[in-house]
């Protein structure tokens, strides 16, 4: 990996300032004009210095997630989701899972807390940390916890002009979420959360942040939180902690060096979800929500340790030029049984018996940004400029048994001992190691004609290569290698009036595959692509925010194979996916911060297959969320909460026969606050108030079929100073 690092670095600043001279000195060639880049002064706030915290509101009105720059979410052409600090702190939102569950696009396949697969647009989505990428994976239980962020932003549709090309059977043109750390403030401020719920959930959040010197000019934080508890399934167990610290210095006034470390660690005793009856159709089995089947020696253990450097050197016409670095060292071990089949309905015992999960995991990444954002003036008109080149490393190790088989038996759904199974030899004689590299330059345009339209216009040309080894015979098994993908992208945004947009966008994003055709070549990669068109709303001076989409995905050229030819394939696979979407998020009135999203998504093959692509994608699911705040009269100083979710139906397998469903539910939450002072307040939230029974997750006949939780309930106290 460290070579591929290398050689990626050696050229990245020779390739930066070549593509930004020759892209200046062509558009002074267009124009016939001098262009002046360094004399505009653009009114904007500082990237570093855009934060939701200490703002009480669920609305953002810029965001960073959608360019390299700190931009109007009504400036970008896209679907832009922003969860507030506010809105984490309020509803409980500890996890990224439970961020997403929450968020208008957001569908997550349930697993343990922090390994669920969270999707946007009917695929498993990319994760970022200030614009920089690791990966995310489910079954590595990879989420960070969300206490060490100011905001999740969340770009519906292909992300590939900024952050290239992705990979992995579930990924694709969905979306990309970034998470936006926490960064240290100007003055001093100390937090300490304490809460209490359900299943004996205990959590504690630390958090202070100080100038170091009386120049304020050198600036820290230290963030910390720790959460252990159980859950409404019997033994199983999740606990986390996690300890963030980060210092900004300001060389110059313009100058700013940010450095930031975090280390995480989960323990969880897993459980890997239910069995069905293997009956035709699949039945459910009707045992108790705490039901578990699995063995009390299950476990699952990971640590995380997180580095991010950036330097931001801020313009005298409001641009900027950054660099930033992000490495991740990662160790994953884990070793945990479920049912290996469907029960007999007539006797309830698991005719398959158990089957073994087993890995051990190490994970290395780097990923790099270096870019320039500058506006410069051309016709009367202000305009935009972005360029910048981006590398990105991974090396993973996988070690994993060739067996799966577990001994003892029979096991009955009814009367399940999970002390019973005995727990077989940990032989990890499955190793490989997969380093792929990618990287690429990109630019964006964005023209202002007249007043009212701006016309954006971008590129990426990426460059990606993988190599698979088998680290038992040291035979390289599979390599990758893709050279000058482009990737384009262009919308339009019209202002309506001063407070309503429009915009339309084309979007697209490449994802390699392995697979081969039959001249042993590999085949091209898939590319996504998304027609996007909708309405932008701002109002109240900025506090309450709307959108509407209507949106369009299509996965081209995925794999097919070729009848008669095992192991050939062909390009002849498409996916569309297609929908709309609504969003609402900010303050109604003073007292009154209200969140509502609702998506239509409906999925289905084109060719390579019939019916719905992502059949465990429900077709409509709707998320609201209230808070008034009492500012006078008796009850002055109270809130109340409520909200709910809508799901309507979703299922999966291919046939009648082989289909595990869940008909969809509705949940409501609720919540009373009370602020005793203005350093404390309290919070009591009950969740699934009226005790909805239902399955969140349905996946076959043996496993992934998860209940929802039961009604639950939460007691916070905060405090501020």
């Amino acid at each position: 990996m460290y070579s591929d690092v290398k050689r990626g670095l050696a050229g990245f600043s020779a390739a930066l300032a070549a593509t930004t001279m020759l892209t200046v000195c062509m558009m002074g060639t267009a124009s016939g004009q001098n262009i002046s880049l360094d004399t505009v002064v653009v009114d904007q706030q500082r990237p570093d210095r855009l934060r939701t915290e200490g703002q009480d509101t669920y609305n953002s009105p810029r965001t960073t997630v959608g360019g390299k720059e700190n931009l109007d979410v009504r400036e970008i052409p896209q679907s832009v989701s922003v969860v507030t600090r506010q809105r984490m702190d309020d509803q409980n939102l500890n996890q990224l899972e439970d961020v997403m569950r929450n968020t208008a696009g957001g569908v997550i396949l349930q697993n343990d807390t922090g390994r669920s697969s969270i999707f946007i647009r009917g695929y498993e989505t990319d994760v970022l940390v200030n614009g920089l990428y690791a990966p995310n994976s489910s079954i590595l239980g990879t989420q960070i916890d969300m206490f060490m962020f100011d905001r999740v932003e969340v770009l519906k549709g292909p992300a590939g002009l900024y952050f290239g090309g992705t990979s992995g059977n579930n990924s694709g043109p969905g979306g990309v979420i970034n998470l936006v750390r926490k960064s240290p403030l100007d003055h001093f401020q100390a937090l300490a959360n304490v809460s209490y719920g359900s299943w004996s959930n205990k959590r504690i959040e630390l958090d202070v942040t100080s100038p170091l010197n009386e120049a304020k000019t050198v600036r820290a934080r230290v963030v910390g939180a720790f959460q252990d508890r159980d859950t409404f399934v019997d033994l199983n167990h999740n606990q986390v902690w996690f300890g963030y610290s980060t210092i900004d210095v300001d060389f110059t006034e313009n100058t700013t060096f940010s450095f930031s470390l975090w280390r995480q660690e989960r323990d969880i005793l897993p459980f890997n979800g239910l069995p069905m009856f293997a009956t035709n159709p699949i039945t459910y089995t009707g045992v108790p929500r705490s039901t578990f089947v699995g063995a009390s020696w299950n476990r699952f253990d990971n640590w995380s340790n997180e580095y991010l450097a950036e330097l931001t050197h801020r313009l005298q016409n409001g641009g900027h030029i950054k660099a930033a670095v992000r490495y991740t060292d990662r160790f994953i071990d884990y070793k945990y049984v479920q049912a290996a089949s469907g029960a007999n309905p007539a006797t309830g015992v698991i005719t398959g018996g158990l089957s073994l999960t087993a890995g051990r995991w190490w994970e290395q990444h780097l990923s790099t940004d270096l870019h320039l954002s500058t506006p410069f003036q051309l016709f009367g008109q202000t305009h935009n400029f972005v360029i910048g080149a981006e590398y990105k490393a991974h090396d993973l190790t996988q070690y994993a048994p060739t067996s799966t088989a577990v001994g003892g038996g029979p096991y009955n759904i009814y009367s399940f001992n999970p002390y019973s199974v005995p727990e077989p030899a940990d032989t990890l004689n499955n190793r490989t190691n997969q380093n792929p590299s990618q990287y690429g330059i990109y630019s964006q345009l964005r023209l202002k004609p007249v007043d009212g339209i701006t016309l954006i216009g971008g590129g990426r040309l990426s460059y990606y290569e993988a190599r698979t080894l088998n680290l038992v015979t040291n035979a390289v098994t599979n390599t990758i290698d893709i050279n000058g993908q482009v990737t384009p992208y262009g919308g339009i945004v019209l202002d309506l009036t001063k407070n309503i947009s429009a915009y339309a966008s084309y979007t697209s994003i490449f994802a390699p595959q392995t697979e081969r055709d039959a001249g042993g070549n590999l085949i091209d990669p898939r590319e996504g692509v998304q027609y996007e068109a909708g309405l932008k709303g701002s109002f109240m001076g900025g506090r309450l925010n709307t959108s509407f989409a209507l949106f369009e995905i299509r996965d081209n050229n995925r794999a097919l194979a070729v009848t008669g030819m095992p192991g050939v394939f062909v390009n002849a696979g498409q996916v569309a996916i297609s929908g709309y979407e609504f969003e609402i998020s900010g303050k109604l009135t003073p007292e009154w911060e209200v969140y509502a999203g609702y998506t239509n998504l409906k999925t289905q093959f084109l060719s390579g297959g019939t019916g719905d692509f992502r059949t465990y994608q429900p077709r409509h699911v709707f998320n609201v969320w209230n808070k008034y705040t009492f500012l006078d009269g008796p009850l002055t100083n109270f809130h109340i909460g409520l909200g709910g979710r809508y799901v309507s139906e979703f299922y999966t397998g291919t046939t009648p026969a082989a289909r595990v469903s869940e008909d969809g539910y509705i949940v409501a939450d609720m919540q009373i606050g009370y602020k005793v002072s203005q350093n404390v307040q309290g919070t009591f939230t009950i969740t699934n108030l009226f005790d909805e029974v239902y399955y969140s997750r349905v996946g076959s006949v043996a496993l992934f079929n998860f209940y929802g939780e039961p009604r639950a309930w939460n007691l916070k106290v905060s405090t501020k100073w």
